[in-house]
């Protein structure tokens, strides 16, 4: 991999782990359609911390915020205050992608090795965005956010474990669907994004102690670092921008103009995954 495939891949990272169009799509299928050479495990793992790096530190008001409200909550054993009860929902929120991650771990990481149902995946996530903007119903915010309300946010993110699947877009549409606003989704989606992250992020450190060629790799790694860092906490900022007047239905266009576009290039190579 050169520099300039390293930052490229960070860029592409850094912005669609957050833009609703598929992180694990673009990275499946960019470095397919262009011939670039497989990222690294240790390259995956290092771009992966950076957007997780990106959402704690845009949103480190807000994690304060909940750590505080969750110690009050232990002491006086009431959950009266919204925080607290936000806190609680984004722990519900979190276990079903958990479940689905360890116990589906194999099934979907040999996705990861199929362009065309990656591209196949993508369709589904078009359809899902432009589905969710028609079927949005009237706006409430996330403080009105319950119990159910959180599960079935949670059981949308579990289905983006799929790489094709976007996990902001997931959650985003699912939460439309319960009647929030736009920017409180996305808001949501995000918060609920940082534990399943973060967790990922642990259980793949744990294999980088076997990797090698560490210090050959460090131009690289860091390059892909911080053009991922970098580009998340703008897209975070623009996208959340973006729904308080705008749609989704941009992004659905540009999934299924990307998932065409590559089963195309598919028929033509003969490809048959």
């Amino acid at each position: 991999m050169s520099l300039i495939q390293a930052v490229a891949l960070g860029l592409i990272q850094g912005a669609t782990e957050f833009l609703p169009i598929s992180s694990s799509a673009h990275l499946v299928l960019v470095p397919w359609l262009l011939g670039w050479p497989t990222p690294s495990l240790v390259f995956d793992v290092l771009v992966h911390w950076a957007t997780t790096a990106a959402v704690v530190g845009y949103f480190w008001r807000d994690w304060v915020a909940l750590g505080r409200a969750c110690y009050q909550a232990l002491r006086s054993r009431s959950l009266t205050d919204p925080q607290a009860r936000r806190a609680v929902l984004l722990v519900l929120g979190t276990v079903p992608a958990a479940a689905a991650g360890m116990l589906l771990k194999d099934f979907f990481e040999s996705l990861f090795a199929r362009p065309v149902a990656t591209a196949g995946f993508l369709l589904v996530t078009a359809a899902i965005l432009t589905l969710g903007e028609a079927l949005r119903r009237a706006d409430r915010a996330l403080d009105s956010l319950g119990w159910r309300d959180a599960l079935v946010i949670g059981l949308a993110q579990a289905t983006a474990i799929a790489p094709g699947i976007s996990r902001s877009g997931a959650t985003i549409v699912s939460g439309l669907a319960r009647g929030l606003d736009r920017e409180s989704a996305a808001r949501f989606s995000f918060l609920l994004a940082t534990p399943i992250v973060l967790g990922a992020g642990l259980v793949e450190v744990v294999q980088l102690t076997h990797a090698p060629d560490l210090v050959l790799q460090a131009p690289l790694l860091a390059a892909g670092f911080l053009s991922a860092l970098a580009t998340g906490v703008l897209c975070i900022h623009w996208l959340l921008r973006h729904l308080r007047q705008r749609s989704l239905y941009p992004f659905a266009l540009y999934c299924a103009v990307l998932a065409i576009l590559c089963l195309v290039v598919a028929v033509g190579m003969g490809y048959a995954r």
